[in-house]
């Protein structure tokens, strides 16, 4: 598998920050934020399937255009988004409702649909053209979940958005090929109430999850807020002890 960071930051601004989407393979998208729209049309096109891991703008942003932009392109079916019960239902209610946007569940007709949902459930794999995508526990102020990848050879492991999340680890820990793991930290420590009343982490809390983890893997952070990054990374330089985890960055790759 191969993953390719579209948007990895918590705002916008300049030509550097887009908020999360990862491109796996040339198929499928890992949320959909605003990183989106810096794919090509014909990049566009190929895309199959989105795994949404909540319902927050800065992770669905780009779905409304992706699909009004190539549904009438595509030839092989709707395009499908994965999702939990709860999230789909929020989808329904608050966007593609034909008062926010067009319901493409319907469009051009229902029959034949520019879109389609897909229901999800914590802990239930799904397997495409033998790569697994597998739902993981995470903790936020509306019903999420992160998710791990496993392409046989090897496993990444993207929390979402989280707090403090022991049910992660839990799992993660059993993940024998594991390789890789992103772990938001959206807020530095002068905004750790803020942190928890939202439901994110901040590099305090960031290492107390990390002690939890008893697999050797590269740690990638992801999801900082503009303004405060170097901040930030300072603080968990500060704190994260071993582990030594590293800022993702817009564009990288990776193989696994």
């Amino acid at each position: 598998m191969r993953l390719r960071v579209l948007g990895c930051s918590g705002g916008i601004g300049g030509r550097h920050l887009r908020t999360t989407s990862f491109l796996i393979d040339h198929d499928i998208l890992l949320d959909a934020g605003t990183g989106v729209g810096d794919l090509s049309l014909a990049e566009l096109s190929l895309i199959d399937h989105i795994y949404l891991t909540h319902s927050h703008l800065d992770h669905i942003a780009s779905i409304p255009f992706l699909v009004d932009t190539v549904g009438g392109m595509r030839t092989g079916g709707p395009l499908t988004v994965h999702a939990t019960r709860e999230t789909i239902e929020i989808l329904k209610k608050h966007m593609f409702n034909w008062t926010i946007w067009p319901d493409f569940t319907q469009v051009p007709t229902p029959e034949a649909p520019f879109m389609r949902y897909a229901e999800i459930d914590l802990g239930r794999s799904e397997t495409l053209d033998g790569r697994t995508i597998t739902p993981l526990p995470a903790v936020h102020t509306v019903p999420a979940v992160g998710f791990q990848l496993d392409s046989g050879d090897g496993s990444l492991v993207f929390s979402g958005d989280t707090g403090c999340n022991d049910d992660l680890w839990k799992i993660v820990n059993r993940i024998d090929n594991l390789r890789t793991v992103f772990i938001e930290t959206a807020f530095s420590n002068r905004d750790k109430k803020l942190a928890e009343l939202s439901k994110h982490l901040c590099p305090d809390t960031l290492a107390i999850e990390l002690a939890k983890l008893d697999r050797t893997a590269d740690i990638y952070v992801t999801h900082l807020k503009p303004g405060e990054i170097e901040l930030t990374m300072e603080e968990i330089e500060a704190v994260a002890g071993e582990y030594r985890p590293r800022m993702l960055q817009n564009n990288q790759v990776f193989d696994f």
